[in-house]
């Protein structure tokens, strides 16, 4: 499982919906589907209707990959910091029960306002 205590996902941007669904698709539930994938250097973030999926590619050729689901249904809170005029990049904090605060960071493209919509609407 992937160290979130020492751990912030730098600099994510939006990427094909497809870039990771053929390796997580076969652990969806009934009517589970992606909202949006989100890519760093070599790991990746995929935000489904009913939870987060954390892609941690490891090794040389990135072969073995480590995945960490993270249910909506354990959110306590979060807090969004949107992009401005000079700083673009915008942050997501979030808050799991038994886990504790997951950051994610986004470069100026990333929806972060949908993906606060679809939190809240499974949170709240």
């Amino acid at each position: 499982m992937i160290d979130f205590e020492n751990a912030a996902f730098l600099k994510l941007k939006p990427v094909d919906n497809g870039t990771y669904a053929s390796v997580i698709m076969p652990m969806f539930v009934s009517g589970e589907e992606i909202i949006g994938t989100y890519r760093s250097i070599r790991d990746g973030v995929v935000f489904t209707n009913k939870r987060i999926i954390v892609v941690n590619v490891q090794g040389i050729t990135g072969a073995k990959k480590d995945f960490t689901s993270l249910p909506y249904s354990k959110i306590q809170a979060y807090s969004v910091e949107t992009a401005g005029v000079l700083d673009l990049d915008s942050e997501l904090e979030i808050w799991f029960s038994g886990l504790g605060k997951v950051k994610f960071e986004f470069i100026a493209r990333a929806n972060v306002t949908e993906i606060c919509r679809v939190i809240s609407e499974r949170v709240l």
